[in-house]
């Protein structure tokens, strides 16, 4: 069984996914560092000052308005934060995009795959051989 798993690791499908999900997390990092510090403060300038990430609506609980996210959960008020999915939305469109940037580079950085025989050099190649036998 030990050569069995050991046969399993080295594949190179598994260290390939290892070493994607690897970056994938660290680039995950980034992009919600770029979102959260960079692009959400231009987006609330732009529409008047606002932090999206404390953006929420009170669904049950006494809470002042103008309490913090994380202080109206403290208090143990249910909150619908939609700020916080208005971020993760833009976190995930953007590296949605950049994957997609990524594909499209690669298929273009690839050769075309070299072309088969057509149907008609198949159907003719079968016609001759049954006309053998």
């Amino acid at each position: 069984m030990l050569n069995e798993f050991k046969a399993f690791i080295a594949r190179g499908n598994v260290l390939d996914l290892a070493v994607g999900v690897i970056i994938g997390a660290a680039f995950g990092k980034i992009v919600t560092s770029f979102t959260d510090d960079l692009l959400m403060p231009l987006i609330g300038s732009v529409v008047g000052d606002t932090d999206f990430t404390n953006k929420y609506m009170v669904l049950s609980g006494n809470v002042a308005e103008g309490t913090p996210l994380a202080a109206a959960r403290e208090a143990g008020a249910n909150v619908l934060a939609w700020g916080s999915l208005v971020t993760a939305l833009i976190n995930f469109l953007i590296v949605a995009f950049v994957l997609f940037l990524i594909v499209r580079q690669a298929n273009k950085a690839m050769p075309p795959a070299a072309a088969g025989p057509s149907e008609v050099d198949l159907l003719t190649e079968i016609r001759d051989s049954l006309k053998k036998k």
